[in-house]
């Protein structure tokens, strides 16, 4: 009888280690689809005396990017960003998060800068307000400033043919 408890939680441990190892973080959904972005008035890393709040995405289907100067997953992303906003007309906001600003300015400098503009979030209360628990994320905002879509990680052109794209075309 001493034997079964520690062997029952050694099998109810091993199952959930070994359901965990198929869950998708990507994939996980976001309590905000569906809902208003958050409020937030922050600076942007271009220009740290221009203040910026939630209504800039009134009004267009707005790309939002979350990523810091300190990711590698973010600069891995990076260079495809940059050739999307040359070949599609989209409007794309990023958020630089727990962040340096000197840092993010030239880590933007050096990389080049596909953004309309770069909210500075130093302390990530907007990353957590968005939910964001690993950089970078993306997330598609609609004409309403309604959050429709969200991905973690860094997104691939695969990712943006079948999935961003389309949807961005939809919300239009």
């Amino acid at each position: 009888m001493r034997f079964i408890v520690p062997f029952v939680f050694f099998i109810a441990t091993a199952g959930l280690l070994w359901k965990s190892l198929k869950l998708k973080p990507a994939e996980l959904p976001s309590v905000l689809v569906g809902h208003k972005a958050p409020a937030f008035s922050l600076t942007t890393v271009e220009d740290p005396t221009r203040v910026i709040n939630e209504n800039v995405f009134k009004g267009q289907v707005t790309v939002l990017n979350i990523w810091a100067s300190w990711c590698s997953s973010c600069k891995k992303e990076h260079p495809i960003w940059v050739e999307l906003t040359k070949k599609y007309p989209f409007s794309f906001i990023s958020v630089s998060y727990h962040d340096d600003l000197k840092a993010a300015q030239q880590w933007l400098q050096k990389s080049g800068n596909p953004y309309s503009f770069t909210l500075f979030d130093p302390q990530g209360h907007l990353g957590m307000d968005y939910g964001v628990y690993g950089i970078p994320e993306t997330f598609i905002l609609d004409k309403e400033g309604i959050i429709r879509y969200r991905h973690a990680g860094p997104i691939s052109l695969q990712l943006w043919q079948q999935t961003l794209l389309p949807l961005i075309e939809s919300l239009r």
